[in-house]
């Protein structure tokens, strides 16, 4: 059974008040991405939906409308590289309608099915006029993207990039505040590790064994 389109004019104020509250809950990233891959394919047909986030100068792979558990959170790709980046480092969508492998822009990977697909939308997500990530469409056979479906998702991109934003940030400040303070027992026990290693390669260090029986055997004075 195929799932019903909602149409965009009946979500478009429930959408608005969703992402407000879901910015004051401030929910973990990943939760953020998976909501937007949801809604997103609630409203445009498609047949492969993904999330990138910008992290340290690269898109990372986020959320995926299929399943692809050994790429998300692991893909990366840089600014400029493949449609994706270009839309990144453009801040401008691009909608292919047929056979986008062919795009001179185009990046493959060759363990990811959605490769092959024909049709190809990208659109960027953005917060305050900064990239913040790319929302990619695909579709198996060719798809004309029409205007109004081209800014329908760029709206989205728009709408969430605060959101993501947000959720990125506290994702970031958890993994700061994890991590030992300086001159805590955690700390000195992480930073002591190098030298004991080091330690141990010294004894074993065949000429310092040896002047060290050298110094022991001799008489003494």
């Amino acid at each position: 059974m195929k799932k019903k389109l909602i149409p965009p004019e009946e979500v478009a104020l429930d959408f608005l008040h969703e992402i407000g509250s879901r910015e004051v809950a401030a929910d973990p990233l990943h939760q953020v991405v998976a909501r937007i891959v949801d809604f997103v394919v609630s409203v445009a047909k498609c047949d492969s939906c993904f999330v990138y986030v910008l992290e340290s100068g690269h898109l990372i792979l986020r959320a995926s409308k299929n399943p692809h558990p050994q790429h998300v959170d692991r893909l990366k790709l840089p600014l400029g590289q493949g449609i994706t980046g270009w839309v990144a480092a453009q801040r401008k969508p691009v909608a292919v309608s047929s056979n986008a492998w062919a795009d001179p822009r185009f990046r493959g990977f060759s363990e990811l099915p959605e490769d092959r697909y024909e049709a190809f939308l990208s659109v960027p997500i953005l917060c305050r006029d900064r990239l913040v990530g790319v929302i990619n469409l695909q579709h198996v056979r060719a798809h004309v993207h029409t205007p109004r479906e081209i800014e329908l998702i760029s709206n989205i991109g728009l709408l969430v990039g605060a959101e993501i934003e947000m959720a990125r940030l506290e994702e970031q400040y958890l993994r700061i505040t994890l991590e030992p303070e300086p001159g805590s027992p955690e700390d000195f026990t992480k930073a002591s590790r190098p030298r004991v290693r080091e330690s141990r390669v010294e004894r074993s260090d065949p000429s310092l064994n040896s002047q060290s029986r050298r110094k022991h055997s001799s008489p003494p004075r």
